[in-house]
């Protein structure tokens, strides 16, 4: 049966995080296997204070075992419940018992074994901007850029580091108030790539890489927005060794402007002129849209500031949660000079019943037109 993890750390539930801290770091140096070797009993009682700390100092996690104990981590409870189950090792414990003490303990412990090893390097990531228009943020699209990368250079080897050989790491003595601690740190040769140039050519650098221009393939989904960034994965520069993986292609979306077509999310705004015989008369108009020419139909009597809504004629939400909608503005359009024929047409109209404003309790205001285009 498992023990209460308040009992292991001699503290009371009502503890604080730094009371839990202190009673952790105490039982950890009471307890640790370079103080006691070979001590079965005391290296289990070190396991158990860890996976108590690992618990207690996690707020969420401290709070499900207040409330449920030792099985709010069984049977897929989530969190590590103690190391019985496999959950965190003797690296996770002093790579966690090192952050107590400020890092000051390094990687290992008395032979616990390096935590990280050879590191794996990864070369820098490039970025590029690629320009795309509403049609092409409509329906997704593919491009096909040109990119300047580091690659590794032709007839170029590497061997094993003779610093470290090949570890990654260099180990080092310390005197701590445990006693004699052994340490380890990147290796400053290799950077713990655990690997260093032995052939170069020509063409390469003291890295062993050269540049070279590559045509990348680009996939952009629908419905991106200005300032996305997609990644392309391994696209990005080389980094030296024969264990090293290339970096990412960081791929930053720039919106095109469009001529007619005004975004706002995923709805479209269009601002439609129409004069005063198509505004008296009705009309039928051709207005773009993201995917080609739509003919409306302008009504009789249609005042300026009508807006017009074309459901389903925006752009698609990248988040597949539907497609925005085109807002056709319409604008009628105030002659700025007139003939003699027209200016007298106009002037007898003057005071004609058809020709005075008369909104009826119909017509919405402009400020109900905006509540209602964002509702």
């Amino acid at each position: 049966m498992k023990r209460d993890y308040y009992e292991i750390l001699g503290i009371a539930k009502n503890a604080t995080p730094t009371d839990i801290k202190k009673a952790y770091r105490k039982m950890a140096i009471k307890y640790h296997p370079d103080k006691n070797p070979g001590d079965k009993e005391a290296e289990e009682k070190f396991k158990e204070a860890a996976a108590a700390y690992e618990v207690l100092s996690d707020e969420n996690k401290k709070a499900r075992y207040d409330q449920y104990g030792h099985a709010a981590f069984e049977n897929g409870g989530g969190g590590h419940g103690g190391f019985g189950g496999g959950g965190m090792n003797m690296d996770d414990i002093f790579s966690q018992f090192g952050d107590i003490f400020g890092g000051a303990f390094g990687g290992g412990f008395g032979g616990g074994g390096s935590r990280g090893g050879r590191a794996r390097v990864k070369g820098s990531n490039l970025r590029i901007r690629v320009k795309i228009t509403l049609e092409e943020i409509a329906n997704g699209v593919e491009k096909k850029v040109k990119v300047r990368r580091k690659v590794l250079a032709e007839g170029v080897t590497f061997k094993s580091c003779t610093t470290c050989n090949g570890s990654g790491q260099v180990m080092r003595i310390t005197n701590t108030i445990l006693g004699r601690m052994q340490t380890a740190s990147t290796c400053p040769t290799c950077q713990g790539a655990g690997e260093i140039l032995d052939k170069s050519s020509k063409n390469a650098d003291a890295q062993g890489l050269e540049f070279k221009e590559e045509t990348v393939s680009i996939k952009i989904p629908a419905g991106v927005t200005e300032g996305v960034q997609l990644k392309v994965n391994g696209k990005g520069n080389a980094a030296p060794g024969n264990n090293s993986i290339d970096g990412d292609l960081i791929v930053v979306i720039e919106e095109q402007v469009h001529d007619s077509l005004k975004r706002e999310g995923t709805n479209l705004h269009f601002d439609l002129y129409i004069n005063f015989s198509e505004a008296v008369l009705g009309a039928n108009k051709n207005i773009d849209t993201v995917t080609g020419k739509v003919k409306i139909k302008i009504e009789p009597g249609t005042q300026s500031g009508k807006i017009l809504r074309l459901r389903g004629k925006g752009l698609p939400s990248i988040d597949h949660y539907g497609t925005g909608d085109l807002l056709v503005h319409v604008n009628v359009w105030t002659p700025q000079s007139l003939s003699k024929e027209q200016k007298k047409f106009f002037e007898q109209m003057e005071n004609d019943e058809n020709f005075k404003p008369n909104p009826s309790k119909f017509d919405k205001s402009f400020f109900e037109k905006v509540k209602d285009m964002f509702s």
